[in-house]
């Protein structure tokens, strides 16, 4: 049996973590699931991450990365409706495909807001620059546009939340959205 080295371990408690937290939240989510699910003891889950904190900050920051490098991949070389298109349709695959990353996404929302209000600004300081950087992504593919980012952007949050409460593809409310319908429709082979 090959032994995993710290980082190896580190990266499955990060695996593990965005999937308890996307499930959980921060709140209703322990570190003893979280050990569990990768197998290790909470003594060893500690020596890889400081406490519950560090390993939400771990998975929080992952997964905004991963949504950042989705789109950065798929406007590689696009610019303008081309790029905008290509985000769109790796961003509606992301979360159909991989829902836990929607999950996720909503929980650290969420858990920066709590956070905020009992005034612990560590959690937002983070998201909020890994925001800005989901924002730098797509907005130089859109030619530096900030009202084609912001309204991508919206759209996405949108998109997001009529997700996150479980509006199935082609229900009506989705027909609002011309982009996302659009892609759905593509998407399906419409």
């Amino acid at each position: 049996m090959v032994r995993m080295s710290a980082e190896e371990r580190r990266e499955s408690v990060i695996r593990a973590a965005t999937s308890e937290f996307a499930r959980g939240g921060y709140h209703g989510t322990s570190t003893e699931a979280i050990a569990k699910r990768v197998g290790v003891s909470q003594p060893y889950l500690f020596r890889l991450f400081p406490g519950k904190k560090a390993i939400f900050l771990a998975a929080a920051e992952r997964c905004l990365e991963d949504t950042r490098r989705v789109f950065e991949e798929a406007s590689d070389g696009l610019r303008g409706e081309e790029a905008l298109r290509a985000m769109a349709a790796a961003y509606t695959r992301l979360i159909t495909e991989r829902p836990e990353r929607l999950q996720m996404q909503l929980q650290v929302y969420v858990t920066v807001a709590a956070a905020e209000a009992a005034g612990d600004h560590e959690f937002g300081e983070m998201v909020r620059t890994r925001w800005m950087d989901l924002w730098d992504a797509v907005h130089l593919p859109l030619g530096g546009d900030t009202a084609e980012t912001t309204s991508f952007m919206a759209f996405g949050m949108l998109i997001n939340t009529l997700a996150g409460m479980g509006f199935p593809p082609g229900h009506r409310v989705w027909e609002g959205l011309d982009l996302s319908a659009r892609v759905q429709r593509e998407a399906e082979g419409a």
